[in-house]
């Protein structure tokens, strides 16, 4: 097990109206995982986001940030939101300069980085972002996947242990889904871990290390993706179906389908298709 950044002892977060958003959730998020967070609109997530990074302050309960627990003083929020950085379902929520390029340097002027290093990190960043080619473009003049590889690129400047995003690929067409999941798989090595929500279920199984499903500001879940998806009840509770290629599998398969061999892409599952195809022969 690796090391755990952020962890959630009996946390629970109610508004100011009544809702309770979270009800004694229990949470370690450890480091390198890539893990989805599912469940239906409601579920609690952004509320759960929000108290990754100080946003939001536990109504009750606890969290602690690599073992330590926050006091929520202002040094260490500052402190805290330099190492868990949020990317927002909107991005137009959180881009408000001139242009790309300051927009993107904003946070590593803040981090009172020398001119050298600031200037080394935004430049590798649009790079990796391939944001270089309309870096002195007005973000509002962007189209909703370049404005979101900006603000993903805002917060991977400032290097942070832990990316939250939320709902990235949404409003987005295949291609552009996938060239924002490809970045993902860029900017995630294993000292950083990578937190989204998202309510495509067959990404979710493809992608992550880790599924978490929410209902109703309870954590119901939390494990690989197929030992996740094989919890039908908790499925059906929370209104969620089989990833397709579970399903074709298992099919195929019947009482052979076994945690060991389910395929995690659509590659590994024709491959298993055609192999279990010749044994019939």
């Amino acid at each position: 097990m690796n090391e755990p950044i952020v962890t959630f002892e009996q946390v629970s977060y109610q508004y100011a109206d009544g809702t309770l958003a979270l009800d004694q959730i229990n949470l370690s998020i450890e480091q390198g995982k890539k893990i989805a967070l599912i469940g239906n609109n409601g579920a609690g997530k952004s509320t759960l986001f929000q108290l990754l990074n100080g946003i939001l302050k536990p109504t009750s309960g606890s969290i602690s940030f690599r073992g330590k627990k926050l006091t929520y003083k202002r040094k260490e929020v500052q402190e805290l939101r330099q190492q868990v950085g949020i990317v927002f379902q909107n991005p137009e929520t959180q881009l408000f300069s001139s242009s790309v390029y300051d927009d993107i340097k904003f946070g590593p002027k803040n981090l009172k980085l020398t001119p050298e290093e600031i200037e080394r990190r935004v430049m590798e960043v649009m790079e990796l972002t391939e944001t270089v080619t309309f870096k002195d473009k007005p973000p509002h003049f962007l189209s909703i996947g370049q404005k979101k590889r900006v603000a993903i690129a805002g917060i991977v400047a400032m290097a942070p242990a832990l990316m939250v995003l939320d709902e990235p690929t949404a409003g987005l067409d295949p291609y552009y889904s996938k060239k924002i999941m490809d970045l993902l798989e860029d900017i995630h090595h294993e000292n950083r871990t990578i937190l989204l929500s998202t309510h495509n279920i067959d990404l979710a199984y493809g992608w992550a290390d880790e599924v978490m499903i929410m209902n109703n500001g309870h954590l119901l879940a939390k494990g690989t993706p197929i030992e996740v998806f094989k919890k039908r009840e908790i499925l059906a509770k929370s209104h969620l179906q089989i990833p397709w290629i579970m399903e074709v599998f298992e099919r195929f398969h019947g009482a052979n389908a076994t945690v060991q061999n389910y395929p995690r892409s659509r590659e590994e599952l024709f491959k298993k298709m055609a192999s279990l195809h010749m044994t019939r022969i």
